[in-house]
């Protein structure tokens, strides 16, 4: 921790910011998750936490809304190799099925064993999440694709008492019915959790763009359980005169006192994450979603877990994304924390 406050530059294979730490001495522990295979656009996120985690080793540790967040102690586990491995047999068998939608065809073989892989990785995520939930620790999801952390949010169901809401951040609802056929697509993780644990009370969705007609019908039908601060309404309140406060205050409002946070990168402008799989134009600003993290921090509510998703490397070799997903991802560390009174 000192050499981190001293600038002292960390070595390469260093964890998250800088620095290794044994899981059992740290209060945040995060699970990477090098998995994209039900991905329908472009590729990549199951790079997310190799070049996230390498970013991070740049950043200043004094942040001006959370302090010193790292000194709770946060930890990146190390990579579970069957995860990888299950990714590169399914993302070729997953491209055979979108092959087939796409001339009207069916591949029945591989797209059950693309959804057996996704089982596989969903109880893999919630076992190790149960493991370090069960010692006290705080558990956050890296991925990979926006399925990725379904586990975590399974294992914090049977974990919270009283449940909780999730805060969504993302251009799309992702609330598909087994999108293209995958189950457990990235398209339709939300889909999955309002219809599989009644603990998550709330579903608040933010900066929305892009959906199917049926998503809509789905959020619609969800009543109380659901709200969407679709991008169109939100900047139009703010052509409109509405300042940004309020609308993060409305957002906020609608959370119970136990919030999950899930944070699709491209529930930002794609400008600042124009490698993601389905970048879409609008969405909120960098400053615009730390706003929200903070307001949600100053609120009283408690953050129970997170994810980051979505963050792909540039083909060109550019750090532009790593550099805002690493940025992104420790403002996230230190909501959670601020919340828990951990810093």
């Amino acid at each position: 921790m000192a050499e981190l406050e001293q600038g002292l530059p960390p070595a390469a294979d260093a964890g998250f910011l800088g620095v290794s730490i044994n899981p059992e001495d740290a209060k945040l522990v995060m699970i990477p998750v090098h998995w994209e295979a039900t991905t329908s656009y472009g590729a990549g996120t199951s790079k997310g936490p190799d070049v996230v985690i390498p970013a991070s080793h740049q950043l200043d540790m004094e942040d001006a809304a959370f302090g010193k967040a790292f000194r709770a102690g946060i930890t990146v586990l190390p990579e579970d190799p069957v995860i990888r491995s299950l990714n590169d047999k399914a993302k070729d068998a997953a491209q055979r099925v979108i092959e087939a939608c796409e001339h009207r065809q069916e591949a029945d073989d591989d797209l059950a064993f693309v959804n057996e892989c996704s089982v596989k990785i969903n109880e893999s995520v919630y076992k190790t999440a149960k493991h370090w939930l069960s010692k006290g620790k705080f558990v956050c999801v890296l991925g990979g694709d926006h399925s990725s952390p379904q586990g975590l949010i399974h294992a914090l169901a049977e974990t919270v008492k009283g449940g909780f809401g999730v805060l969504h951040f993302d251009a799309h609802h992702d609330l598909r019915c087994a999108y293209e056929g995958f189950t457990y697509s990235h398209a339709s993780i939300f889909y999955n959790v309002m219809t599989s644990y009644p603990q998550v009370t709330k579903l608040t969705q933010v900066a929305i763009r892009d959906y199917s007609r049926d998503e809509r019908a789905f959020m619609d039908s969800l009543g109380s359980r659901g709200t969407c601060f679709y991008g169109r309404d939100l900047f139009k309140a703010k052509a409109e005169g509405k300042t940004f406060k309020s609308v993060s205050d409305e957002i906020i409002a609608t959370l119970p006192e136990n919030v999950y946070v899930s944070f699709d990168i491209d529930g930002l402008d794609p400008s600042y994450c124009p490698s993601t799989g389905t970048p879409v134009p609008g969405g909120l600003s960098f400053d615009e979603a730390c706003y929200i993290l903070e307001a949600l921090s100053a609120s009283g509510r408690r953050v129970v877990g997170f994810d980051l998703t979505e963050v792909a490397p540039s083909e060109e070799g550019g750090e532009w994304d790593a550099n805002v997903g690493a940025r992104m991802l420790y403002k996230l560390c230190g909501c959670l924390l601020r919340t828990q009174k951990l810093c």
